[in-house]
């Protein structure tokens, strides 16, 4: 899958589309879900033009990798959440439902979470 230059996350990286900003460092950038699954649910993206964990993982430089998930982390503490504990979630491909073809993670919090996967 090519890298789409006018999806959602790009847009909102070059500053076209507003979005409500938690975290952001030269790596990454984090932001509330508009659509939100739990009562904490923040988008973690990296700031270049990735499609996928795979893609991300291949292509980036080792400084960027490590920076996007300390932002991670940064995030996570920034919300509040490390105590109570999170999640991070990565949808991948068709298979997974990944919506936008940019690498993202999902953090969700403030609720007790249920099962990761279930069964059907």
């Amino acid at each position: 899958m090519a890298y789409d230059n006018d999806n959602i996350f790009a847009k909102i990286l070059r500053g076209e589309i507003p979005c409500k900003t938690v975290y952001e460092d030269d790596f990454a950038l984090a932001f509330h879900d508009i659509n939100p699954q739990a009562p904490v649910h923040v988008l973690v993206i990296p700031k270049g033009p990735y499609v996928s964990l795979d893609d991300f993982s291949l292509q980036a430089e080792p400084a960027e990798i490590g920076g996007f998930f300390a932002a991670v982390g940064e995030t996570a503490r920034a919300l509040g959440v490390v105590d109570g504990g999170y999640r991070i979630l990565a949808n991948i491909g068709r298979d997974a439902n990944q919506e936008v073809a940019h690498f993202h993670v999902h953090i969700f919090a403030g609720r007790q979470l249920g099962p990761m996967i279930k069964k059907g």
